[in-house]
């Protein structure tokens, strides 16, 4: 029988820059996927890249090496993951002249 799991990462979260969501020790896992909910989006041309990223010990990180996730407005964006390790967790880029992103951000696992 298989197990999962779904995490709210981030809830209700605004940002305007540089982040980094929290790790999230997901070793047990054969799969993975990432739902971010844009809320709210602001500001001219605004731009979300969100990097998966993975790591054996949940202290040094390396982009998982597939495309980013981007988002433009609200909505519902999804990656999946697979053979990623023991640690995941996203990295953000906001891009755009005064841009913000109002997000949720889920991590559902299964194995």
């Amino acid at each position: 029988m298989q197990q999962s799991l779904t995490a709210v990462v981030e809830r209700n979260v605004t940002f305007d820059a540089a982040f980094a969501t929290e790790p999230y020790e997901a070793g047990w896992a054969a799969e993975a996927r990432w739902f971010v909910r844009v809320l709210e989006a602001a500001g001219e041309g605004a731009e979300l890249l969100l990097h998966p990223q993975i790591s054996p010990d949940g202290l040094f990180w390396c982009d998982e090496g597939s495309a980013p996730l981007v988002a433009h407005g609200p909505g519902l964006y999804s990656c999946a993951l697979r053979d990623f390790g023991a640690w995941l967790r996203l990295r953000g880029e906001v891009h755009g002249e005064s841009a913000s992103f109002k997000v949720v951000i889920a991590l559902a696992l299964k194995g």
